[in-house]
């Protein structure tokens, strides 16, 4: 037997979320509700697709000091004035 889906309410959403949530649920061709399901999904891990990034969040913070690395970028970083001419 599945377990019976939740009901939540959400109060204070900014005007200007509210609206770029409806334009986003338009986008996609569903109903705002289904929208925010879907989010819900993907931000609790639950949708089984991995999530899309579009930043480097996930990498801040996590630089490990590696003298082949710093070497590598040094040499990577020379400019050649023949490359200029």
């Amino acid at each position: 037997m599945a377990a019976k889906a939740h009901q939540y309410t959400i109060r204070n959403v900014p005007p200007r979320v509210h609206r770029a949530l409806r334009k986003k649920a338009v986008e996609r061709g569903v109903s705002l509700n289904t929208l925010l399901v879907q989010t819900l999904e993907a931000e609790a891990g639950e949708r089984g697709e991995p999530r899309a990034h579009d930043d480097l969040d996930d990498l801040f913070g996590s630089w490990v000091h590696d003298k082949a690395v710093d070497k590598a970028l040094a040499e990577q970083r020379k400019v050649d004035p023949r490359d200029w001419a």
